[in-house]
């Protein structure tokens, strides 16, 4: 499955090389665009049941979507499995209900975070601060890419486990293998992602 999803990526332009500035702020030869995902339903259906088989193993009570790129992943995963899906909203409004996070659940339950893809992590202690801020307990996050530049480890001290479908080393290797990445690409990348291993 790791095969079939590297070379869809692919395929759909969503594993680009060139310079990006990646949230963290570096610059990296690789960028994984995964908004791009709403626009594939077929794409979207494989990576879904691919981190439903992960969380299959997972306990939780309802699975946390985080805006705006893991929004479609975890409504395709609520929708196949019938899990009870929630997600906190990016700008909370002064109207309505004020709400921070959208759903029904119970104070108390378990969510299980589903994501796009990790870097350091440190973005990801901003996306479950309302979870936990509104009662729920954030236990395992299940992302699709891993960018294995420490996030993995950050999260492990914290005291959450993280589980990914894929990781970046991985994927550059399969693209590599099947003739889809040019040798100065795949060089490029690799020592990146080597020298910014954390």
């Amino acid at each position: 499955m790791k095969k079939e999803i590297a070379l869809a990526l692919h395929e759909i332009g969503a594993v680009k090389f060139g310079e990006f500035k990646l949230k963290s702020g570096i610059m990296s030869p690789i960028y994984i665009d995964l908004r791009l995902l709403c626009s594939h339903p077929k794409v979207l259906k494989l990576i879904s049941d691919a981190m439903v088989e992960i969380a299959k193993n997972l306990k939780f009570n309802v699975i946390a979507g985080i805006p705006y790129t893991a929004l479609p992943i975890a409504t395709a995963i609520s929708l196949d499995q019938n899990w009870p899906m929630v997600y906190a909203r990016k700008e909370v409004k002064d109207y309505g209900t004020k709400k921070k996070i959208e759903g029904v659940f119970n104070e108390g339950d378990t969510a299980l975070i589903i994501d796009d893809l990790i870097t350091d992590g440190a973005s990801k202690f901003e996306t479950i601060e309302p979870f936990e801020a509104s009662g729920l307990k954030i236990t395992d996050f299940v992302i699709l890419v891993d960018r294995e530049q420490g996030g993995a480890r950050k999260l492990e001290e914290k005291g959450y486990k993280m589980h990914s479908v894929i990781g970046i080393n991985e994927l550059l290797d399969i693209l590599r293998e099947e003739g889809r990445l040019e040798e100065e690409n795949y060089t490029k990348a690799k020592t990146f992602i080597a020298e910014t291993q954390v």
